[in-house]
């Protein structure tokens, strides 16, 4: 990836920034909007419908953790909206929206969890004060919440979130519904209704990769009267994950078929500020994996390295189909993973512990929508169906 097609990507991406206009201005306004909403909205909750409630800003920059002073008991439960932007740049308009950025966690040692939504509902595991913190410029390093990359690193992030916080005397769905019929901020209210009666879970046997955490991206499908998964992605990022324990030996296949959409992207994903992307992986034993894509410009079997800092070295992507032609339409693929790896990485470990599902549209922001069927993995000619 050499410096001129670097500087041809990042020219793009200035340019899409500059129409898009002045988007921290939006956020203030917003952010404005939504504490005033919120307050308003509050004062005028029935009696004893609110046990406690509260506004807090969190700074990009500010290091995991933040205690809300927040006093959760086991079993209360609690709605939480967020709002706001954290910029990994603002020339580029590149930022995360709560829904990635925004995480919880009761007490000091977790578990941490995060919404589907800018919007969520939870009961209290435990006793503890409610603390929230944001993962972006870092990355998880363990359910409780420790940060595995540099702490410097946040310095580098601008803006931030706000973010009410409301523990119900009773149930969410009875305060919300209750709450509705005094007002609403932006809809806000309605909405978490709406996902509450209506929850998307993952796909029967699969699940989020936990410090990504949860989404709303796969859901489960059906082709042909079989099962299939579909993906639809904007402005979000998730992996879907499978257990499949397996020996990776000389000819082993991944064979799948999938039916390409909308590309998330319109220029090549091989940069840090374009690695909007749909693709499936495989993952091995020794904690890497090998991801196919469909690119929009890259040539097939263009191969390279993840761009961003916390997956390089550990993530290969391959290539193998560009461009729009066949867009909508199902295509059977087979690739050899022993092969690849050999090829694209190095000597193959020994085992395959996982197949991945992934969705990035987070960077540029765009739409991206596909359907996975028919998954398995061939071997001693006898197949693993995995979809």
């Amino acid at each position: 990836m050499g410096l001129l097609h670097q500087g041809r990507i990042l020219a793009r991406r200035y340019r899409d920034a500059r129409q898009s206009g002045d988007g921290v201005e939006r956020d203030r306004r917003e952010r404005r909007r939504f504490r005033d909403g919120f307050a308003a909205l509050l004062s005028r909750a029935p009696a004893g419908l609110v046990r406690a409630h509260a506004t807090v800003e969190l700074r990009a920059g500010e290091l995991p953790w933040r205690d809300t002073r927040t006093a959760l008991r086991r079993g209360d439960e609690v709605s939480v909206f967020a709002v706001g932007r954290v910029y990994l740049s603002r020339p580029l308009d590149v930022w995360a929206s709560p829904q990635f950025q925004l995480w919880m966690r009761v007490g000091a040692s977790g578990p941490i969890f995060n919404g589907t939504r800018d919007h969520l509902s939870f009961i209290a595991s435990a006793d503890g004060p409610l603390e929230i913190g944001g993962q972006l410029p870092g990355q998880w390093g363990d359910p409780s919440g420790r940060v595995s990359t540099p702490l410097g690193d946040y310095a580098q992030v601008s803006g931030g979130l706000s973010v009410c916080i409301v523990v119900w005397s009773g149930s969410a769905s009875d305060g919300l519904a209750q709450l509705e019929r005094v007002g609403d901020v932006d809809g806000r209210i309605a909405a978490e209704r709406a996902r509450l009666a209506a929850p998307a879970p993952p796909p029967e046997g699969w699940r989020y990769l936990w410090f990504l955490g949860e989404s709303e991206i796969f859901t489960p499908a059906e082709s042909d009267g079989r099962p299939a998964i579909a993906c639809a992605t904007h402005a979000n990022v998730g992996i879907l994950q499978r257990e499949v324990a397996l020996d990776l030996v000389p000819g082993t296949q991944l064979r799948w078929r999938w039916r390409m959409d909308e590309l998330p992207s319109e220029i090549a994903e091989d940069t840090q500020v374009s690695h909007d992307y749909l693709s499936i992986a495989v993952e091995f034993g020794n904690g890497r994996d090998l991801t196919y894509t469909w690119s929009c410009e890259l040539p097939p079997e263009t191969g390279y390295w993840c761009p961003l800092a916390t997956w390089r070295d550990r993530e290969f992507h391959v290539a193998i189909r560009s461009g729009r032609e066949g867009l909508g339409t199902w295509q059977s693929e087979e690739r050899d993973v022993f092969a690849d790896y050999s090829s694209f990485i190095g000597p193959p470990p020994a085992r395959i512990a996982r197949v991945w599902l992934i969705a990035n549209s987070m960077f540029q922001r765009r739409q991206g929508r596909c359907m996975y069927a028919d998954i398995r993995i061939a071997r001693h000619g006898t197949e693993t169906r995995v979809l």
